[in-house]
């Protein structure tokens, strides 16, 4: 029996052992790079839902106050680096604004529309203060006809949120219908 040199063969076990080290080394970097981007992402998502959560809180904080239809373009009574219908939000709790949202256009009146008297629940204290009976004629079964002293009105908010340290944005638009005093909606609705 005949035997290869010792010499080649151990220059091929050299080259495949490389070969292999290298492969090895490629597949370690690519998991690498795709643990990194999967967290990439779910950072992003994350500071997505952080800004729309803070786009979200100043439009309930907005219709939840009378100023909306009272005063629409100043909503906030300290509004964040003094410029209206903004506020600020502190989302890892360091002391410093992580999050600005501004109410941008102003809230608009989209509709309002008078309340009929006999539309009323008198019964409902909430109801009661607008029913009026100044000027009212009464129909058939004897309900209040006529217009009341409150209106109904519908209100478009959009809240613009962008957070200063991801620069993630993000536009929320919202609609609220609100019972206002017909007073009132001559101001600010159509």
């Amino acid at each position: 029996m005949r035997r290869a040199p010792a010499a080649s063969q151990s220059g091929m076990a050299l080259v495949v052992g490389l070969i292999l080290l290298a492969l090895m080394t490629v597949m370690a970097i690519t998991g690498f790079n795709i643990g990194r981007t999967s967290l990439d992402i779910v950072g992003n998502m994350q500071s997505r839902q952080e800004v729309i959560a803070a786009a979200n809180s100043a439009i309930q904080e907005a219709i939840s106050t009378t100023r909306l239809f009272q005063a629409p373009e100043a909503i906030f009574l300290n509004p964040c680096n003094n410029a209206a219908n903004t506020r600020c939000y502190d989302t890892n709790g360091d002391g410093t604004d992580d999050i600005v949202v501004a109410l941008a256009p102003q809230p608009v009146c989209i509709q309002a529309q008078t309340i009929p008297n006999a539309a009323l629940d008198v019964d409902d204290l909430n109801q009661a203060g607008c029913a009026t009976g100044v000027g009212q004629t009464y129909g058939i079964e004897g309900a209040a006809t006529g217009s009341s002293l409150c209106a109904n009105s519908v209100w478009e908010v959009v809240a613009v949120a962008r957070d200063l340290i991801t620069e993630a944005e993000v536009v929320v638009t919202q609609g609220a219908a609100v019972r206002v005093s017909t007073d009132e909606i001559g101001t600010h609705c159509p």
